[in-house]
């Protein structure tokens, strides 16, 4: 049984929840990525090897992947704003953790806490979905998927500006302050309304068996460096996922209430999507590791990079996050114009030509600029098309959990990029330097970059996989009217569509 749809809201009541939306990403995303550059500063304090301080961010990530489609699910089944409270009062859980101990192993456990945030992703498109007027929607969704590039740059600004003044410490103290901020926006702008789904479910079983293929792989990706890619450890764990996955489709297709619709999962518009998120996501976590390290490294050893510090690693991305910003808009234009096709495809383009710029011009911080301004402008663009496909192929009741499954396959490649990568520069190194010390060969981060490029031009090539037909301008509109589901390049032409 599906839901009744509401009118499309109009006026200002539908707009004014961007700001709590918009300041919900930032702190999840935030707070996920401002780890990252400290994390050897972390295993100073904790006096542990950096294999086991890297569990600060895999527990995260983890978290996050299970964390998203469930709480998108549960967003479609109870309402949108309770459950973003739940996600948010995790992060703020976790952050206040993390300021109040100093056990590493309660650490990893605020981390899990803060993974709960991920499920602000699929929540905050599906409020935009729901509240926004119709002409507006498309901009909502480009502007609140594209915070996660704006947000993963100003994480590591934030890394950097907090611990050159105080403890690392700081960093739990700054996640804290913005998610508490953000459950306040929440609670005096998103509106509390019914469940559109009062009737669905989401099965035990799917949930069990979607957190055990996807805890068994990120283990196995995120650790396959520090065990080896051909132990018995790493490769038990990827027969593991591939075990557990095939049981989750077959639980789902059986399933009466299933928590992710096979179905869905497999509309074009939606199956292809999730993969160029899947290779844009390599491509930006991969990327944000390599151009850190790079630019860190000290020259007088190396003859290249730059020897910055935390804060200058940061300021030096910090074109990655305002590009990213600026390509929210541009990618929401596009959608309006010709469907969510040219954005996707010109982000994929334009992160590529930052990377391959990158492997060959690397000698001044005005190409680590240049590069990462061209690289976030593609990210904003991508991501601000991928809603926008997926939404057009949904109905309004499965648009959390597609989103979030959409979030989840961005987290499962960003895993995937950043251990590929890692195992690129330390597969390389420079010999000769003193013991402990091992630092990739320049040939070493070219290879990363180039390989970085070449998965953003795969992403770029996936649309062409999806049927095209006329753009939709307002794809949410025909929705909100009780239409069937336009498809995204259909709907203008008038012809309604599946997305199959």
């Amino acid at each position: 049984m599906k839901p009744e749809s509401s009118p499309a809201p109009s006026g200002t009541g539908g707009r004014r929840v961007m700001p709590a939306l918009v300041l919900a990403m930032l702190a999840y995303t935030i707070v996920q990525t401002a780890v990252v550059p400290v994390l050897p500063l972390l295993a100073q304090e904790f006096h542990r090897p950096s294999s086991t301080v890297t569990w600060l961010m895999t527990a995260n990530l983890l978290s996050a992947a299970v964390f998203t489609p469930l709480l998108g699910r549960i967003g479609d089944l109870r309402g949108r704003r309770p459950v973003l409270l739940v996600s948010l009062g995790g992060l703020v859980a976790g952050s206040l953790l993390a300021v109040t101990t100093h056990s590493f192993a309660l650490l990893i456990v605020a981390r899990v806490l803060q993974g709960l945030a991920g499920g602000v992703l699929p929540l905050a498109i599906a409020v935009v979905r729901d509240e926004l007027p119709a002409d507006r929607v498309t901009g909502g969704m480009a502007l609140i998927s594209a915070t996660l590039g704006v947000g993963s740059g100003l994480g590591l600004v934030a890394a950097g500006v907090l611990t050159e003044h105080w403890s690392y410490q700081s960093i739990f103290w700054f996640g804290l302050a913005i998610g508490l901020l953000a459950m306040a926006l929440v609670l005096l702008l998103v509106p509390a309304k019914p469940a559109g789904d009062v009737t669905g479910g989401a099965d035990p079983l799917g949930v069990l068996t979607l957190a055990g293929w996807l805890v068994a792989l990120l283990v196995a990706v995120s650790q396959g460096n520090s065990w080896g890619w051909t132990s018995t450890r790493t490769l038990a764990l990827f027969a593991l996922a591939a075990v557990l996955l095939l049981a989750w489709v077959l639980v789902e297709n059986r399933a009466q209430h299933p928590l992710v619709d096979m179905r869905m999962m497999a509309k074009p518009a939606v199956a292809f999507t999730n993969l160029s998120g899947a290779l844009i996501g390599f491509g930006m976590y991969g990327t944000f590791m390599v151009v850190s390290n790079f630019v860190q490294t000290p020259e007088r050893i190396t003859h290249y990079g730059f020897g910055a510090t935390i804060l200058h690693a940061g300021i030096l991305v910090l074109p990655a996050a305002a590009g990213s910003l600026a390509g929210a808009p541009v990618g929401s234009w596009l959608i309006t114009r010709y469907g969510p096709r040219p954005p996707l495809v010109a982000g994929g383009l334009l992160a590529a030509a930052g990377l391959y710029y990158l492997a060959f011009e690397h000698g001044h911080e005005s190409d680590v600029y240049l590069a990462c301004a061209i690289f976030g402008t593609g990210l904003g663009l991508a991501f601000s098309a991928m809603p926008a496909y997926i939404n057009s192929a949904v109905e309004p009741d499965q648009s959390g959990i597609a989103n979030g499954m959409n979030a989840v396959l961005r987290t499962v490649g960003g895993a995937i990029g950043t251990s590929v990568l890692g195992a690129v520069l330390t597969g390389d190194t420079i010999p000769g330097l003193p013991a402990p010390l091992e630092l990739p060969t320049l040939d070493a981060y070219r290879h990363a970059w180039l390989i970085g490029a070449t998965v953003c031009l795969l992403a770029a090539a996936v649309p062409f996989a999806i049927r095209r037909g006329a753009p939709d301008a307002t794809p949410a509109a025909a929705t909100r009217q009780g239409d069937p589901t336009p498809d995204p390049d259909q709907a203008r032409a008038g012809t309604p569509g599946s997305g199959s």
